[in-house]
């Protein structure tokens, strides 16, 4: 058990990016997620991502701007690794970000979801 997270562009629910325990990328579409107006547990829920959220993860990305965030099955901070792992996610995580955009301009739907 523990966190897994997903992109996916829509329709045809196509895979763009897979996480595991990314605690901090969880916790900032958690933030996401609560200013769109969701409430209740964030887990099993599509949230729906704008051009504009993905410029802003984008941003907080490269500014090492994910919040900390704890849960039971989310595992060790995202960003407590040596320095060579921490700067591989980062790159990892924006060329799904990359992804994502690229799938927007194309007519997709882009949505992230979790399960923990």
């Amino acid at each position: 058990m523990g966190l897994d997270q997903f992109l996916y562009k829509r329709p045809k629910s196509k895979e763009i990016g897979y996480w595991r325990k990314h605690n901090r990328l969880q916790g900032w579409m958690q933030n996401l997620y609560e200013n769109k107006g969701g409430d209740g547990t964030f887990n099993c829920v599509d949230l729906d991502l704008t051009m504009d959220d993905l410029d802003m993860l984008e941003r907080d990305i490269k500014n090492d701007n994910l919040p900390k965030t704890q849960g039971f099955f989310f595992g060790d901070d995202s960003y407590d690794y040596e320095k060579e792992i921490l700067e591989q996610q980062k790159k990892e995580d924006l060329e799904i970000v990359e992804e994502a955009k690229k799938a927007i301009r194309e007519g997709y739907t882009v949505v992230y979801n979790c399960w923990w």
